[in-house]
């Protein structure tokens, strides 16, 4: 395991609010590790199967389809592509995120990791079926998505014109 600068800010913080903690209580830093323990709860049964899909991914989907469709000679039409991708797929970040470093890991450019990163953010289907629509209205949901449907692209386009890999 790979101590990384954001493990490290992450274990820098836990203690210092645990320090907090118990200077407030010295009960409360148990009560607050139990219920972050207990979100693991809640996050594997997400995150196993998100993992294990982007793994097999790697391996069932040919490194050159990927990068026929979604590397950086894949153009504009790769972008849409991505697009498309980043707006139906399911779940939290938990599912995005290792899906998005299998597309990495399997020959996909950085536009299009962008534009599908961008797309996921902005228009996750389910996020907009689940809680946008039922809580704000589908007037707000078609306000707020068709002025921004220009941005996964325009991301990737940025991407692909400014930074050379």
């Amino acid at each position: 395991m790979r101590l990384d600068p954001s493990t490290l800010v992450l274990a820098g913080l836990a203690i210092v609010f645990a320090v907090i903690a118990y200077v407030k209580d010295p009960s409360l830093p148990a009560i607050g590790a139990r219920n972050g323990l207990a979100m693991l709860g809640f996050i594997l049964p997400r995150l196993i199967p998100a993992l294990l899909l982007a793994g097999l991914f790697q391996v069932v989907v040919p490194q050159e389809i990927v990068s026929r469709y979604f590397g950086r000679e894949a153009g504009f039409k790769g972008l849409v592509m991505a697009m498309g991708a980043g707006v139906i797929t399911p779940g939290g970040p938990m599912v995005s995120v290792p899906f998005l470093v299998a597309l990495a890991h399997s020959g996909a450019g950085l536009p299009a990791l962008v534009t599908y990163m961008t797309a996921w953010s902005l228009f996750g289907l389910q996020r907009i079926i689940a809680w946008e629509a039922p809580l704000m209205g589908w007037k707000f949901v078609w306000v707020r998505v068709i002025p921004s449907l220009a941005f996964p692209v325009v991301a990737g386009w940025l991407v692909a014109t400014f930074h050379h890999e």
